[in-house]
């Protein structure tokens, strides 16, 4: 996670093939049918199972006893014009074609859904309480260059799994978003603008005792803690040159990010040790720690000449050992492991049918 993405606008120029016509509960009963969801050189992942079909569907991620998945979902067939939080139970998928639970207003724009410790209760960003309609999709920046909004209206909220807010954790004017939660459950990290830059930040579960972690120039966001708590990864624009930096602070003023060129950070959770760990050039983000603490799932279209496909991934955290994953001819992005790091949960646009859908998947991982 974990900016505000439209995916729709980012698929456009994106080419999809096939699909298939089962249910979501045929599908992981199905060894046939999920092999056709795998290409070949895809060795680390099998039994691959589609678990959405139709929209725009991202940013999946469990809850801490792999039971349950939050992701955020546009689709006019389920009345969400715009980003709203979902969820499934894995042990009870919903068919093809009927709406899983809708956890978020309905309201607004939405994004950054994690669930909170003991799994009943999720954290997510939204807008409604400036407005509840969507907000505009911006147009594309200068040169055509695709940019990503930074809302200002966005605030982190809790909610219950029956959709009931319980808590407003922000209320800084400016940007509060992309929240996840470290696995010990006492931290949050997140991204916010309060600074007059998009920094990293963490505050206590219950929004208490905030703290900004990064301090360089550039976008830092889509942090997630390691497994035992204590460092951050996340992706960061570092603007160096005259040039660069004009062009991030002007578009900034604007509300606007251009993603299009990022790397890959490590630090400390009070921003202590920082260092990068990729310099593979256009966009790598969307990173996930491996449950051993020493691997970095992430996405990237680092081979890309056109701007796509984005693949997913893995490098050491020391920035060796760098390994594709995934062989989409598309897009794949927005991993994270199971705790019991046996599972892999992605969103892809594989075998859409020529499509613009976006959707979830779950991968047995080997």
């Amino acid at each position: 996670m974990r900016l505000v993405i439209s995916l729709s606008i980012i698929m456009y120029v994106l080419i999809s093939c096939g699909n298939s016509d089962h249910s979501a509960k045929q599908i992981v009963e199905s060894e046939s049918d999920q092999d056709t969801l795998r290409y070949a050189q895809e060795s680390h992942l099998h039994n691959i199972r589609q678990l959405t079909w139709g929209g725009d569907n991202a940013e999946a991620y469990w809850s801490r006893d792999d039971q349950k998945l939050v992701f955020q979902a546009s689709n006019e067939a389920w009345g969400a014009d715009c980003d709203q939080i979902y969820y499934f139970d894995t042990n009870n998928l919903p068919a093809k074609g009927e709406i899983p639970p809708l956890l978020s207003t309905g309201k607004g724009r939405t994004t950054c859904s994690y669930f909170m410790p003991g799994g009943n209760e999720i954290i997510y960003a939204s807008t409604h309480l400036v407005d509840e309609k969507c907000p505009p999709v911006p147009e594309r920046g200068p040169g055509g260059k695709y940019v990503w909004p930074i809302y200002e209206s966005f605030d982190i909220f809790t909610a219950d799994l029956e959709g009931n807010i319980t808590k407003q954790l922000t209320d800084f004017p400016g940007y509060d978003a992309e929240a996840t939660l470290s696995p010990q459950g006492d931290k949050i990290v997140f991204t916010s603008l309060r600074s007059g830059d998009l920094e990293l930040y963490t505050m206590d579960i219950d929004g208490s005792n905030v703290k900004q972690v990064t301090s360089d120039l550039g976008y830092d966001g889509g942090a997630f803690f390691s497994p035992d708590g204590k460092e951050l990864i996340f992706r960061a624009s570092r603007p160096k040159t005259e040039e660069e930096i004009e062009t991030y602070t002007s578009l900034l003023e604007q509300g606007l990010v251009q993603p299009t060129n990022m790397e890959l950070f490590i630090c400390n959770v009070d921003g202590s040790n920082l260092r990068q760990i990729t310099e593979l050039g256009n966009a790598n983000w969307a990173p996930f720690f491996h449950p051993d603490g020493e691997h970095i799932i992430f996405s990237s279209n680092h081979k890309s000449k056109r701007g796509f496909p984005f693949n997913l991934f893995m490098i050491k955290k020391d920035g060796t050992g760098l390994e594709q994953i995934t062989f989409d001819e598309t897009f794949d992005s927005f991993p994270m492991f199971s705790y019991d790091g046996k599972k892999l949960v992605f969103s892809s646009n594989r075998f859409n049918g020529g499509t613009r859908e976006t959707n979830i998947f779950i991968a047995d991982w080997k």
